[in-house]
């Protein structure tokens, strides 16, 4: 028998991921209004939604994703979260992009809308923006916060 877990609602997602705008950006930081990155922004998210952290993020360098044939942001999220089919992507999934096509997906992102989505971005802080073509084409994978 399959363990069925059930999603977190997705406007409640999106209005926290919403209270993040403006968060300065800052690499392996999580405090809202103070500084994240981009996965620090998915982990602030997943404490309001879900609850604690599961296991603690380990330091990670500026150029991690560069390197390694691993999945390192996915197989972690598989770990704790839903796994959806990034071509049917909604408001509130969590999406990894592939910043060049043949790299691991290393940038995390939330959607808030059908063409929109929030992130944390350097020099720009936690933005909401168009998910224009180029940014769809890079989803790699996506995923749906569990309910708490």
């Amino acid at each position: 028998m399959t363990n069925v877990v059930s999603s977190a609602n997705p406007t409640r997602v999106i209005a926290i991921a919403r209270s993040w705008l403006g968060t300065p950006y800052h690499d392996q930081a999580s405090l809202r209004g103070v500084g994240c990155d981009c996965l620090g922004l998915a982990r602030g998210v997943w404490r309001a939604t879900v609850g604690s952290e599961p296991f603690p993020i380990p330091p990670y360098s500026r150029d991690w994703g560069e390197t390694g044939p691993r999945e390192v942001l996915a197989d972690g999220a598989r770990r704790m979260m839903i796994e959806v089919d990034p071509a049917a992507v909604a408001p509130g999934v969590l999406v990894l992009f592939r910043m060049t096509p043949r790299a691991i997906a290393k940038h995390v992102g939330i959607l808030t809308g059908p063409d929109t989505f929030i992130h944390a971005y350097e020099r720009l802080g936690v933005i909401e923006e168009l998910l224009t073509p180029s940014w769809r084409r890079r989803i790699a994978f996506a995923f749906l916060f569990p309910q708490r």
